[in-house]
């Protein structure tokens, strides 16, 4: 009897409790998307809002070319593409052979120089005597003519003899003012110099330190260490100077350079921390780094056809503006970057008080290149030659004066 009365209850009471079941329904979904609300606004303000991220990364590194400084036939090659390099270690081997040639003719034009100068100077002493000779002779020729003409008068000498005696004195002061030319004009070649600081060998002698320059750069070695990269030259090749060769690339040093839209930058600083996720390493390594620089211009800004026109189909676009990221070298070590790699970055900043334009950036400078052209071994060598084609001379004190 019950249950008939159940089955048979009526239908607007099941009708009347839809409306309820669907307004609890609303009331509990809205009330869902309050708290959903409140929660993200909550999150933002406390978190999300000091910081900025962009997968718009990519790992950048140095790729140091290496050229040759000198023309050159490839003769060796010791570093190919993917192998590492320690700085200072062996490329590549040029034929030295019209190197030798001209550092032998140019340490003969050294040797040749500083005997050209030692003749000047030779020649000088030598003017100086004539200069006093003339002199003296110049003494005894106006005596001999003063006692001639006294006895002119008395008939002992004839007016030829006298007027031979005139001429031999005019001869011998026409004699003396050209030597003294000649002596002022050998003097203005020497004069406040020695046969080591003469101008003509110190020439010679640059000529020799440049020929020697071009046979050690026949030598080419890597000036900082790294990976091998993009080798285009091969055994046999005759290459000019300037020519690519390979690249070196120090992955020790890589950044990231992290492009992030113009509405992202208002509170970015230099300084700042930033943490750095990997698509090669994925998210169980996460890198830490700081920013270290921001782009002086938009990447379009920079490009060959900016899109900044005045022609009339111009459209706004959100720009995007390159960042520098420096990595931690430790981590760089365990987990070594490729240059090209993709990324994700997310920069901290709560912390504004940093500056917009960087001061420094790299974390350590590149090491100092020793020069070529200093070479102890060389110096010597023309010390040397110096020494075998002049004489040790008081007067000129040439070779101490070199030393």
């Amino acid at each position: 009897m019950s249950d008939e009365a159940t089955s048979t209850a009526p239908p607007e009471a099941d009708a009347a409790a839809l409306p309820n079941k669907r307004r609890r329904g609303l009331i509990l979904l809205a009330l869902a998307a309050v708290l959903a609300g409140m929660g993200y606004g909550g999150y933002w303000f406390a978190v999300a809002r000091h910081y900025e991220s962009t997968d718009d990364a990519y790992v950048d590194g140095d790729l140091v070319q290496i050229t040759s400084e000198v023309p050159g036939t490839v003769m060796a090659l010791a570093a190919d593409d993917t192998q590492g390099v320690r700085g200072g270690q062996t490329l590549l081997e040029l034929d030295p052979a019209d190197a030798q040639v001209a550092m032998s003719n140019a340490e003969a034009r050294l040797a040749d120089a500083v005997r050209e100068v030692r003749t000047l100077f030779a020649t000088a002493g030598q003017l100086r005597a004539q200069i006093a000779d003339r002199k003296i002779a110049l003494g005894r020729a106006q005596a001999d003519y003063q006692r001639r003409s006294s006895l002119l008068q008395d008939g002992a000498v004839s007016a030829e003899e006298l007027s031979h005696a005139q001429e031999n004195v005019a001869q011998i002061q026409a004699d003396l003012t050209e030597a003294r030319e000649q002596l002022q004009a050998t003097t203005a070649q020497i004069d406040r110099t020695s046969v080591g600081t003469h101008p003509r060998v110190l020439a010679a002698e640059a000529a020799v330190r440049d020929a020697a320059l071009a046979l050690r750069r026949t030598h080419i070695v890597a000036p900082v260490s790294g990976v091998v990269a993009r080798r285009s030259v091969q055994i046999g090749q005759r290459v000019a100077a300037g020519t690519p060769l390979m690249a070196v690339v120090p992955l020790e040093d890589v950044w990231v350079d992290a492009n992030f839209k113009e509405v992202q930058l208002a509170d970015m600083r230099v300084g700042q921390p930033v943490e750095v996720n990997t698509d090669v390493y994925g998210r169980r390594v996460k890198y830490r780094g700081k920013l270290v620089g921001l782009s002086a211009g938009s990447g379009s800004a920079f490009a060959l056809l900016p899109s900044q026109n005045a022609s009339g189909n111009w459209i706004k676009i959100v720009q995007r503006v390159p960042v520098r990221i420096l990595l931690d070298p430790q981590q760089l070590a365990s987990y070594p970057l490729r240059v090209g790699l993709s990324t994700s970055v997310t920069v901290n900043i709560r912390d504004t008080s940093g500056g917009l334009i960087a001061s420094s950036v790299r974390s350590q400078p590149f090491p100092v290149r020793p020069s070529l052209g200093e070479d102890p071994a060389l110096d010597v060598r023309i010390a040397q030659i110096l020494a075998a084609n002049d004489r040790p001379d008081p007067h000129t004190n040439s070779v101490a004066a070199r030393q």
